[in-house]
């Protein structure tokens, strides 16, 4: 365990320094959020109804698992040129934990994930969100285990694909249902039963209930236990998984 956290270490210490040499990558990743929450957020503030939660506690919690999805889930990209240039063959032939090698990487996008997420949720308080500070942690701690599963995801992908040209419109393809059918941009509660339907197989669909339901203080309701307990499962089920078809293509 000890040697899976050293080699963790190393490599998130690495992906932190290339990052840091590309600060610029992370603000135009919140340009798009921001853009969102400017141009389609006041939208929801005369459409919703006025009682119960209010538009920014509903759509400040989908936009946040929206940059999760397109932050975490395209993570996959900075892999596949390591691939290509041969760098993770070369790193098979050293003792390194296989685990570690592929954790630090999804360690260093969750907290740049998380850094985002404080950004886009101070801003939303200009536009008028007002949601009580715990439940706003707790949604963001959400998003961070959501973010940890769709980081494995992409990568487990990049391994697959080994190429932008096709990771790309595979990626795409995957998102876009994904972010429709979790009711990212309204709830799905407006959607005709057999749009719900199809959305109940979608597990971002239930992160970003408990999230509302964290931005309402509605902490035991529901909505907020089932998106945990479905939020965990994802999590537990993407490490193995991408965590073993890491160690495969590195064999």
């Amino acid at each position: 365990m000890m040697h899976t956290i050293r080699d963790a270490g190393i490599v998130f210490r690495d992906e932190a320094s290339a990052a840091a040499q590309k600060r610029m990558g992370l603000l135009i990743g919140l340009v798009q959020p921001f853009v969102y929450m400017a141009l389609f957020g006041p939208l929801l503030v005369k459409m919703l109804p006025e009682s119960g939660p209010s538009a920014w506690q509903v759509y400040i919690p989908g936009l946040l698992v929206q940059l999760g999805l397109f932050a975490t889930g395209y993570a996959g990209f900075g892999l596949i040129p390591d691939v290509r240039s041969g760098y993770l063959e070369r790193l098979r032939v050293t003792p390194a934990s296989r685990l570690g090698l592929l954790l630090g990487r999804v360690l260093w996008d969750v907290l740049a994930l998380f850094i985002q997420s404080v950004v886009i949720v101070l801003i939303a308080l200009l536009f008028g969100l007002r949601a009580p500070v715990g439940g706003v942690l707790a949604a963001i701690a959400m998003m961070m285990l959501v973010g940890i599963s769709l980081a494995f995801l992409s990568y487990s992908l990049a391994l697959k694909l080994t190429s932008e040209w096709l990771f790309a419109p595979v990626l795409n393809g995957i998102a876009l249902p994904l972010m429709l059918l979790s009711g990212i941009l309204l709830p799905l509660s407006y959607a005709p039963s057999w749009l719900k339907a199809i959305g109940s197989a979608n597990p971002l669909r239930y992160a970003v209930d408990a999230m509302r339901g964290f931005f309402a203080g509605e902490y035991g309701s529901h909505a907020v236990l089932t998106g945990l307990a479905v939020v965990v499962g994802l999590m537990i089920v993407s490490a193995t998984a991408g965590t073993r078809i890491f160690a495969k293509c590195n064999a």
